[in-house]
This record gives structure tokens, C-alpha cells and sequence, in this order.
């Protein structure tokens, strides 16, 4: 589920959190680090689970509309498709989901329902909802692009929801676009002919995960050098005019030039100047592409940078 980039990010706002803080535990962030990107993925799975939850509350409404005194014929014979939604109904069966559900004891809809009631209604009574049912198309490509349409324009830009989410847990506001951009792109993945939902892990492999605390343990460890480097390239700047978050993806890149030799230069520069477009000032990312741009010269000058294997320099 985390890409490379996301843990940067992720790494980016526990250094802030650290550098913000009176606490100066490397070994208490680097566990509140870890939790937090556990507990991203527990909103992930949350995510996945209010869909399934979304499509349960329409089967009641549909069922306690049958039974009405007063049912009408549209009561009696209701339009069946979206509970009968392929994706929809692959996600619920899931047998993976429904396990780390279980595992994780993630019972967030069953015990505050009342959410998963307000995301029905806005469905209920949305275009998109309406257009769906009144389609004679009938194909899992249609079912997907509902579900990708109802995630996108009612879910993910809830304020109610959104207002939970802040109450439950204060990381889950940072990791929002995160978790929402990725599960985006886990139902643009899903295909018809494949028989069992692939729920991604958190991390791709062990290496991601070790990325995760290297990095941030690296970049505090060895801080105060790469602040010195910065500085011999900013003469005319104070350190405490550098943007906060400006100073820290320049201290992260500086650390995967240096402590990473699997990392190409090219590569951490650009990911680092991608992070600052989305998280800094605007003019961020050309700030710190000279600087970087800069110390990488002058690293590979001085060989300060061993970078294993071929084109990686």
C-alpha cells in the first residue's frame, strides 16, 4: 500500500512532530513513527469496510421498504443493483479483508453506524446513485467506475466523516490524502477475472519497512552535519528563515545521498522536490533543487557519495 513516497511523507511528519516537540526520544518517536503507519493502514481497511457497510445499509432500507403498510409498487420491486454490485460484493467476500477486520478489531461502522447512515443518504440522493440505477448497462467495468465515483465525490470529501475521523484518531487527518489516493488506485487495479481481492500489505516488503526507520533514525542522528552543509550553501540566509518543512526534506535527501547507496541521486531529488510541491511553499521545490543540485556535485566531487550498482550515480 505505501509507496516509497508515502514513506517519505510519512518519515517528513514525524520529523516535524519531533523537531515541534520538547521530547527529544528518538526511541518514543521512532515507536509513535511505527504506530502511525500501522494505524494508516487500519484506515485503509476502514475505508474498504465502509463501502461494504454503505451497500448493507441500502439492502435494509430496500427490505424495510418491501414490508411497508403502505409499499408501493417501486417498493416491491426495487432496483436491485447497486446491492448486487460486482466490486461491491467481491470487496465484502473478501476473505482477507474480513479477517485483518477481525484481527484488527476494526468495528468502527458497527459501533458508530450512524455514519455509514449519512454516507447512504448523500448516496441515496446523489446524480451519480440515480444515473447508475436508470443505466440498462449491466458489466463489472460499469459497477467499477460507480464505486470509484461515489469514493471520490461523496465519500472522500465528507465533512461528518472527515470530523470522525479527527475524533478517533489525530493522524488520520495527515494521512487522508495518503489512504485516499491509494485506495483510488487499489479499485482502478481490480480486475473482473480475478477470483479473490488482493488486499495490499502496508508494506511491500521488509525493505520498505526498514526504509521507514533508517531514514528517520539517519536523518536526527546526523542532523546537525547536513544542517552545516546546508548552511555553506544558503550564506546569505538565516537557518531560522528556511521554511520547517523546506529544512527537513533538504535533511532527508541529504541522508539518502550519503546513507543510502541503493538510492540514485536523481531519484531522491526528484521524489523530494515532488513532496515539497504538494506539502511546502510554492516556491519550495526550486529552493531545493538548487541545493541539492548543489551539494550532490560537490559530494560526488569530494566522493562522498558510493552509490552501489550501475547508473546510479
Amino acid at each position: 500500500m505505501l509507496t516509497r513516497r508515502h514513506i517519505r511523507v510519512k518519515v517528513m511528519q514525524s520529523m516535524y512532530a519531533f523537531t515541534q516537540s520538547a521530547n527529544d526520544n528518538l526511541i518514543v518517536e521512532q515507536k509513535f513513527l511505527q504506530k502511525s503507519m500501522r494505524e494508516m493502514y487500519d484506515l485503509f481497511l476502514l475505508n474498504l469496510d465502509l463501502m461494504v457497510q454503505v451497500k448493507n445499509k441500502a439492502q435494509d432500507y430496500i427490505e424495510k421498504s418491501q414490508k411497508k403498510h403502505l409499499a408501493t409498487s417501486e417498493d416491491k420491486n426495487p432496483n436491485l443493483k447497486f446491492i448486487e454490485n460486482s466490486l461491491l460484493l467481491k470487496i465484502a467476500d473478501s476473505e482477507t479483508l474480513n479477517e485483518l477486520l477481525e484481527d484488527k478489531r476494526l468495528i468502527n461502522w458497527h459501533q458508530d453506524d450512524e455514519y455509514v447512515n449519512i454516507i447512504w443518504e448523500e448516496v441515496r440522493q446523489s446524480e451519480i446513485y440515480q444515473n447508475y440505477l436508470a443505466s440498462e448497462d449491466s458489466s463489472f467495468q460499469e459497477d467499477k467506475e460507480f464505486v470509484i465515483k461515489i469514493f471520490k465525490e461523496i465519500i472522500a470529501p465528507n465533512d461528518k466523516l472527515y470530523d470522525y475521523l479527527e475524533d478517533k484518531k489525530l493522524t488520520w487527518l495527515d494521512d487522508l490524502p495518503i489512504v485516499n489516493t491509494s485506495i483510488l488506485k487499489f479499485l482502478k487495479k481490480e480486475k473482473d477475472d480475478q477470483l479473490e481481492l488482493k488486499i495490499p500489505k502496508l508494506f511491500k516488503n521488509k525493505e520498505d519497512e526498514e526504509f521507514a526507520v533508517d531514514l528517520f533514525r539517519k536523518t536526527l542522528l546526523n542532523q546537525e552535519t547536513y544542517i552545516d552543509d546546508i548552511q555553506e550553501k544558503t550564506p546569505n540566509w538565516d537557518k531560522d528563515r528556511i521554511a520547517g518543512i523546506d529544512s527537513i526534506l533538504l535533511k532527508m535527501a541529504i541522508c539518502e545521498f550519503m546513507k543510502f547507496p541503493s538510492i540514485p541521486v536523481k531519484v531522491t531529488i526528484n521524489e523530494y522536490l515532488e513532496i515539497a510541491k504538494e506539502y511546502s511553499t510554492p516556491k519550495s521545490s526550486i529552493f531545493i533543487n538548487g541545493i541539492l543540485d548543489k551539494l550532490s556535485k560537490e559530494y560526488k566531487k569530494d566522493e562522498k557519495i558510493n552509490k552501489i550498482g550501475r547508473g546510479l550515480m
